[in-house]
């Protein structure tokens, strides 16, 4: 009966005792924290703003200035703990990248995207406006071009057409590339996006996104 008894008590310290410990040392680090840091800032502010408030709202103001005092200081306290766990995470995948650098092959895997993620999405969106088929290097051989924007200035003057700036890739690296001037007359507009183009040749053309062409409108 003894040992039943010794046994449900100290069954009842394991469950109670974590509880007790944990409301005593937050409500010590709550006292703590008032009594040095909380009380010193507020008695500091409550006498700058003393002489300009009434007698009747002065109580008020104490409380409330306690309160901001202290929702301030949590509020720092969390903003240090994220502040420092984004330095972690920038510290483990700068680990991450010397460690990919490191292995022959997925050393360049990641450095071509990473290259391609820089020159292409730098800015946080794709700088290419739209895919196309341009006949490239000659005469009916076409080569896929991602347009930047229409020639301006004085390529626009000298040439008297309407030109457009087109980017046309290298595969298996496509941040390396060639930049020309095409009519836009002889642009092939391509329905394809191009995050499906970019994917195209990167993969040497094994990658190709899936059309279906538009059948006749009625009436045609």
């Amino acid at each position: 009966m003894f040992r039943k008894l010794r046994n449900y008590f100290l069954t009842g310290l394991v469950v109670i005792l974590p509880i007790v410990l944990t409301y005593v040392i937050f409500r010590l680090l709550v006292i703590k924290t008032l009594t040095y840091i909380v009380e010193p800032i507020s008695n500091l502010l409550i006498q700058t703003v003393q002489p300009y408030l009434p007698d009747i709202y002065f109580p008020y103001a104490v409380q409330i200035f306690k309160g901001v005092v202290f929702i301030g200081i949590i509020t720092s306290v969390i903003i240090v703990g994220l502040a420092a766990r984004i330095f972690v995470i920038r510290k483990i995948f700068s680990f991450v990248e010397r460690l990919f650098l490191k292995v022959p092959m997925i050393s360049k895997i990641y450095m071509s995207i990473k290259q391609l993620s820089n020159a292409f999405l730098g800015s946080g969106r794709i700088i290419f406006e739209k895919a196309v088929l341009v006949e490239y290097p000659r005469r009916g051989i076409y080569s896929i071009g991602f347009v930047i924007s229409e020639t301006k200035e004085e390529l626009q003057a000298r040439t008297r057409l309407n030109m457009i700036n087109v980017f046309i890739p290298t595969t298996p690296n496509p941040t390396s590339g060639i930049f020309i001037l095409v009519p836009d007359k002889e642009l092939v507009c391509l329905d394809m996006s191009v995050e499906e183009a970019l994917k195209l040749v990167v993969s040497g053309g094994k990658v190709t996104p899936d059309y279906k062409k538009e059948g006749p409108k009625d009436g045609e």
